[in-house]
């Protein structure tokens, strides 16, 4: 299969998402708690079985937040990482800082990605080999040489803990928001400088958005600075650190 063929089903999957989103209004969900006390809305639930059904072909893998893990992905070299809506608490609470997240993985490696936000009329799809587009239109990440000054996307929740105090008198000034995928995708399209988390993320909060940022001419490692790997049997990872390549030296020093 060629990777336009992949983009398409990426872009058809992006679009089906969206339509069933047309059905509800953000900010007035109906929300049920998972354990952990995560929301989790019928969209979510609609949008998971969508993509399971359009995305993988036979032999692929398939890892979702609403889908029950099964061990079969990992003997798959090609495996479909999904999350049905990044930042459901903020899809429940009406801010538009969430979106659907498609992530495509071969041999462990991100490959392709596709976000949407349909609140925000964003639509970010890329590939390794054919580079990122905002909406059709080609994009990258910011060409960014020096730390000072940059803006940087934390998580809310770990900004609202404290966990980013570390940087409060640093170089670079930091806005809290919602979705990881979201906020990666932003940066994969040069709508933003730089994103990391301080915590630990499961692989489909981060796959697509790395397949983003790494089409889009930056780097994603872990917060070591080693390089992510996809489709483990345990998919929770340390965290993702993606910034554009001029200040990644910077930016890992600066890391607690």
């Amino acid at each position: 299969m060629s990777r336009a063929s992949d983009l398409e089903r990426i872009e058809h999957g992006l679009a089906a998402a969206v339509a069933v989103l047309g059905d509800y209004t953000p900010g007035f969900i109906d929300a049920t708690r998972k354990t952990g006390g995560d929301p989790l809305t019928e969209a979510d639930e609609k949008i998971d079985a969508l993509l399971r059904d359009l995305l993988p072909e036979p032999g692929d893998g398939w890892l979702s937040e609403e889908t029950v893990d099964s061990a079969a992905r990992l003997s798959a070299s090609r495996v479909w990482i999904v999350d049905p809506i990044d930042g459901t608490r903020e899809f429940v609470e009406g801010i538009p800082e969430w979106c659907v997240s498609i992530g495509l993985i071969e041999d462990g490696v991100a490959v392709a990605g596709g976000i949407a936000n349909s609140v925000m009329d964003q639509r970010v799809v890329g590939s390794l080999e054919n580079g990122v587009t905002l909406n059709g239109a080609p994009a990258s990440v910011r060409r960014v040489e020096r730390i000072e000054g940059i803006e940087v996307l934390a998580s809310r929740s770990e900004v609202r803990r404290g966990e980013w105090d570390h940087f409060r008198d640093g170089p670079l000034s930091v806005r809290p928001m919602g979705s990881v995928a979201y906020k990666m995708a932003l940066v994969a399209a040069g709508l933003a400088d730089a994103t990391w988390t301080l915590t630990p993320k499961n692989e489909w909060d981060v796959a697509a958005g790395t397949a983003l940022v790494l089409a889009g001419g930056g780097t994603v490692t872990y917060p070591d600075g080693s390089t992510p790997t996809f489709n483990n049997p345990d998919p929770l990872i340390p965290g993702l650190v993606a910034v554009p390549r001029g200040i990644a030296a910077a930016v890992k020093a600066l890391l607690p």
